[in-house]
This record gives structure tokens, sequence and C-alpha cells, in this order.
């Protein structure tokens, strides 16, 4: 299936009916075909899908901010048993693995650190803070619809920390999915995911939608010989539950409940829950409880109203090494805004309030002189206003301003500007420009401050990051015969100040976090390509550019970023045979990226130029049965020497000038790729209309 690019507004996602998708579909779509010759017009909208991607649905061609919107189809092509592995197939979005033993991760857009990527469901912020660390990989495909990527400042309308990007995943519509979905899968690792999900109508206008994802992976691998595990264990279950509700003139409602538990393991291959909190044998074990709620309700009235409401509640237990990490997270948000068009001008306004209470074991939520321990409760109001103006056909301006407060940090604005000039519609341009704000939780955003192998060092008194980001994106359709090449590309750039940076180099032993006296720049370009030809095949082919780095004050040079690859990109081929028979050949490449090392460690500053490569071979029946198989890490690639002195893992016997002349000390932060190598997967899908 051709992957599409789309361009639309991110404001927030819900699941609308198909009846309101329609009539505005037919509308954007009778007046996109009026400027279009009309051999052109079934290339045109085969191009130019509308989805829903803001308040109302809209098309690409009338969206100043750029969107890109990739349906569960497009996951399928290298199946995955979560959301954290998939978007890697997404160009300029790196999951990246923070930690060698749990195999901790965060997701980066353009480069960033996770911390400043955005996570949504269905419009939501159900996965921040706590949930970031481990919350990503318990998001199933099977839930997934489409996920929407924002790549750059959507403050205005999520609030200003969403500095680098917004992940969006919309979750399926109950009144839309199939009465019966199964897919089950396992892997020669012995990796077993099911998903399984049914669908329930309460007369014709409610459903419900039921969902059960169980991800099981208990066999111990230990292939380079370190006798640590080479992939986290995970029992994993999750239920998801969804109703909609069709209403008068199409109002919009629907409520959505998830359950997840998780028992994750990594460390030394003769450990065993006997050892847990000890320092006999090294392990991380983490448990994983996590409710989530979130729903939608347009009020009754003439104007359209919306409110949007969440809550999640987030408790891990766990152990690294013989640190204990208890935590527990509360978050609750609730978003009201009135949609009104006047004229040309779509006008949003709207009011948030979001109540955040979490508390750990660590110094992060304890006194000064550390005696008491002190919850963090953080309540935010927000308001937002934003204006799209059509100022004619060729031009659309986009203007929107946030104004937060909370008691630490007191008033926060946040504007963002977006113009879009297309002079026909072959070519579209857009530039985008907003502004970021954001208090770091080191304890919840950076794993390396928990694997005990290093000692936390706060420097000084944290203040918040600010930043200002601008965006260029350009679009440009070719015509060949009656399909298109579609080009998109775009060039970025990001300046923070106050940015709070763990010192990795200063002492073996520590990480040192301080506010960066000087500046961070984050800055490059992406480019895409996607066509089809007139034969089977289609083509999916992206790279990005990164060049991240920090400059002090008193410095000239360049300080790259840990894990920032200079290149990296994706490439998708899929070919169609005439008996319903698929070849799918994916994966993504990553250049060389400077990795934590110690002082005279033996192990390269930069990691080598490598490529994760998958193939599927996929066969679909008109029974409704898709029977898949292929071979993930097609290459065999895994990195070398991703931990150190995994033989001494609590640093008993580091001071030996004879064994250790360099001092080295058991270090998890090197890791830079999956340690899982060449492997098989087989898998089988049946639906149910």
């Amino acid at each position: 299936m051709k992957r599409i690019l789309f361009s639309v507004i991110l404001l927030s996602s819900y699941c609308f009916s198909q009846e309101t998708d329609s009539l505005h579909i037919k509308k954007d779509l009778k007046q996109d075909s009026a400027a279009i010759p009309k051999k052109e017009i079934k290339t045109k909208l085969i191009d130019d899908v509308v989805v829903t991607g803001t308040i109302k649905p809209m098309s690409r061609s009338k969206s100043p901010v750029a969107v890109e919107i990739y349906s569960q189809k497009f996951f399928q092509k290298n199946p995955t048993p979560s959301i954290f592995e998939a978007i890697s197939m997404v160009n300029g979005v790196r999951p990246q693995l923070n930690c060698s033993v749990c195999n901790t991760g965060d997701i980066h857009i353009n480069g960033l650190e996770g911390p400043y990527t955005m996570i949504l469901i269905d419009g939501m912020p159900i996965v921040s803070s706590l949930s970031t660390v481990y919350g990503l990989s318990g998001i199933p495909n099977s839930l997934v619809d489409r996920i929407e990527v924002v790549k750059g400042p959507a403050s205005s309308i999520y609030g200003s920390e969403a500095m680098g990007g917004v992940i969006n995943i919309i979750t399926k519509n109950a009144l839309t999915a199939p009465k019966l979905s199964v897919d089950v899968m396992t892997s020669t690792w012995s990796e077993n995911n099911v998903d399984l999900s049914t669908k329930f109508n309460f007369a014709e206008k409610v459903a419900s939608l039921l969902s059960l994802n169980y991800f099981n992976f208990t066999q111990r691998i230990d292939q380079n010989k370190d006798n640590f595990t080479d992939a986290t264990l995970q029992n994993r279950i999750s239920v998801f539950n969804k109703w909609n509700f069709q209403r008068k003139e199409n109002r919009l409602a629907s409520l959505a409940l998830r359950y997840l538990y998780e028992d994750r393991f990594g460390g030394e291959m003769q450990w065993n829950r006997s050892y847990r909190g000890s320092n006999q044998v090294y392990g991380e074990s983490i448990y994983t409880n996590r409710v989530e709620a979130l729903g939608l309700y347009q009020w009754p009235l003439k104007e359209q109203i919306i409110t949007q409401f969440s809550y999640n509640y987030h408790n891990q237990d766990s152990f690294y090494g013989t640190n204990p990490y208890d935590a527990q997270q509360k978050v609750t948000f609730v978003q009201t805004y009135w949609d009104k068009t006047f004229g040309n001008h779509d006008l949003i306004l709207g009011v948030t309030f979001k109540k955040t209470f979490y508390d750990d074991n660590t110094p992060g939520t304890s006194s000064a002189d550390g005696l008491i321990n002190q919850p963090m409760k953080s309540p935010i109001l927000g308001a937002f206003i934003q204006d799209q103006w059509e100022i004619n056909p060729k031009n659309t301006l986009l203007l929107g301003y946030r104004y937060d407060y909370d008691k630490i940090h007191h008033w926060v604005h946040s504007p963002r500007f977006a113009w879009k000039f297309s002079p026909n519609p072959y070519h579209t341009l857009r530039f985008n420009f907003g502004t970021g704000f954001r208090v770091v939780n080191l304890f919840t955003e950076d794993h390396a401050a928990l694997t005990g192998s290093r000692e936390v060092v706060i420097k000084s008194d944290l203040k918040p990051e600010r930043s200002v980001n601008g965006n260029l994106n350009y679009i440009w359709k070719i015509p060949v015969g009656n399909r298109l090449v579609n080009l998109d590309a775009s060039a970025f750039y990001t300046y923070f100040s106050n940015k709070i940076v763990g010192d990795f180099d200063t002492d073996p032993g520590k990480i040192i976090y301080d506010n960066l006296r000087g500046y961070g720049i984050s800055r490059g370009a992406s480019l895409n390509v996607d066509f089809s030809f007139h034969f089977p095949l289609s083509v999916n082919l992206g790279v990005t550019y990164l060049d991240v780095y920090q400059k002090l004050d008193d410095q000239n040079e360049k300080i790259q970023q840990l894990h920032a690859p200079k290149w990296s990109g994706t490439y998708n081929l899929t070919y169609k045979f005439p008996n319903s028979l698929t070849v799918d050949f994916t994966g993504q490449f990553y250049g060389p990226m400077r990795l934590p090392v110690l002082p005279n460690d033996f192990r390269p500053e930069y990691s080598p130029f490598y490529s994760l490569a998958n193939i599927q071979v996929s066969k679909s029946f008109k029974s409704g049965f898709e029977v898949y198989c292929g071979i993930k890490n097609l290459f065999n690639f895994t990195p070398k020497d991703p931990l150190m002195r995994p033989f001494d893992p609590f640093n008993q016997h580091v001071d030996d000038p004879v064994n250790n002349p360099n001092g080295y000390t058991f270090d998890t932060a090197y890791g830079y790729a999956p340690m899982q190598s060449i492997r098989g997967f087989l898998g089988v899908r049946y639906t149910l209309r």
C-alpha cells in the first residue's frame, strides 16, 4: 500500500463518524477538482486524500501546516508488537534505545530528544512524563486507525512542551471498525504477540470496540556472550474498550478506557526474582500498572462547542540493580473549545486545565534537606486562540497564541505562525514558526539517571528550557503519465536557551545535570519521495540530515549531541503480484552518531553506518484471512560492546590498577541499536467486516 503524506493542521484528533467526514470530503474535493484538468482529476483525488486532522476534516491543499498521516496498513508492512518499534518507519522519527539492559527508549523527531516530542492518543496528552519511559512500548498496533505526525512546534494548541513535534495516535472508531479482527504473530526468538478485537452494536447509534493485546517474550538469549540478555524479557497485556455514539446532526461523542500491565526484565542470564534489588546478580526489573480514560462530547447547541477529557494513572515498581525506583503519577486533562467560521476565517477559542500529581523515591520529590517527601502537584490553566484565514485560493495564513499559568513559572506565552502559498495544485510552500517552554523531570525522562551505573549530580536549580523554532516545507507533485511523483522537502531550525543537558564526559562515574551556559541548535533538512509505477511497484524513500549541537559561552567548539546521526533515512518498496501476493522490503539506515564514551575508552566515540532491513511476504484470501512471514534485521547488524564491564555490574572491582588501569565502570548508556540479530517471523490475520 502506497504511503501517502498529507498536510493538515494537527490541533486535536478525535474519532469522527464517517457521516461527518463525508460531508466535508465531498465539499473539499469538489473545490480542489475545479483547478485541475478533467483527465488528471483521478490522480488528484487519489493523492489528495482528505483526513480528520483538526477540528474539522480538511484537504491537504488547504492546510498551512504539514502533517504526515500513516495508516495501520502502512505499519503492517513490517509487523511489530508496539507503536514504539513501528514508528521507526517514518523518516525523521527515530525510536532511541537509552539502555542496553532494560531497553527503555524515547522517540526523537528531527534530532530532538524524546521529552521534546508530545505523544497523544485521540488528541489527548495520555503519554507524558513517567509513561514516556515504558508507556510507548505498551501501545499495541491493533488499536491504531492511523498516526499523524507533526514535525515542528505545535505549542499554541497543545501547550508549550510540544517543542519538537507531535505524534497523535488515533484509535479505531467503534462505529466503523470490523466485527472481528485477529492477528497472531511469533518469531524464531519466541516473541509471541496476539491482537484480538471485536465490535458490539447496541441499537443503531451505539457501538463498542473491545480489544485485547498480549505480548510474551521470555526466551533468554545471549549471542554476544556478555552474560546479559540481548533483548528485554516482557510479559505484557493491554485491554482497550471504546464507545462511539451517533447523535443528532452528527454531533460527536466517544469514551475509551485502557488498562496495561507489564512485567519487564533485563540483566544477567542467571537472574531470578529472588535477586530483585540485591547486589549478588544484576537485573533491571520493572512492574508497570497503568489505567487510561479519555473521551469527547459535543454540546447540543447550534454553535460547535466540544469538550475533551482524559485521565491516566501510572504506577511503576522497579529495581535497577540495587537502586529501587517506585513512582506514581496521575494526570487529569480537560479542554473545551469553540469552533466558528466567519467568512474566510476559521476561528478556534479554547480553555484547558491540566493537573499532574507525581511522587517517587528520588531526590526529585524530596525537600531541600532531604527529610520530607514532597510530591509534585502542578495544576496548569491555559487559554488559546487560533485563526486560519484563507486570504485567497493561493494564500492561507494561520495565527495562534496560547497563554498558560502555573504557580512556579507563572505566565507562559506561546505564539504560533503559519503560512501556505500554493500557486497551483502541483506546488505548495509552507512556513511555520513557534516557541517552546519546558520544565524537566530528570528521573522520568532520562533513564541514565536510574541505572545506578553513574552517580547523578544536579549542579544548580534547573531553570526551564525555552526554544524558538522555524520550519519550511515544500511539496512538489510531478505528473508522470496518469501518476504523480510526490516530493516532500523540509528544512528546520531550533534555537534553545537554558537547555538542560547531562554531562557524561567530565567524570566517568557521574552524570552532571545543569543548564547549558550557552545555547543549543537543532537544524537540518529532510526529503521524502513517493511514487507508484505503472506496474505494481510502489516506492517510498526518505532521507534526513541533522546538525544538532551545543555551544558554550566561553568556547567556540561545537559539541555534537549524543545519539543524533548526521544522516538517516527510510526505504519502503512494495510489489503486488496478481494472485494477492505482496512483497514488502522495508528498513532504516543511520549514519555515525556520537556516543557517551568514557575517558580512554577502547570503544569508538562514533557508531558505524548501519541499516536495519526487513522483508515480508504476505498472501490475502477472499475469506478475510491473510498469512504473512518474513525476516527481520536482514543484514544481521548488532552493536559491538554495548555494555562496559558487564562482568562487574556492581563496580566492586574497579579499583584495580593492574586489571583496570583506566578505571572503567559498568555503563549501560553506549547502546545505540537493538541487540536482536537476524530472525524470522510468521503470522496470520483474520478480518470479518
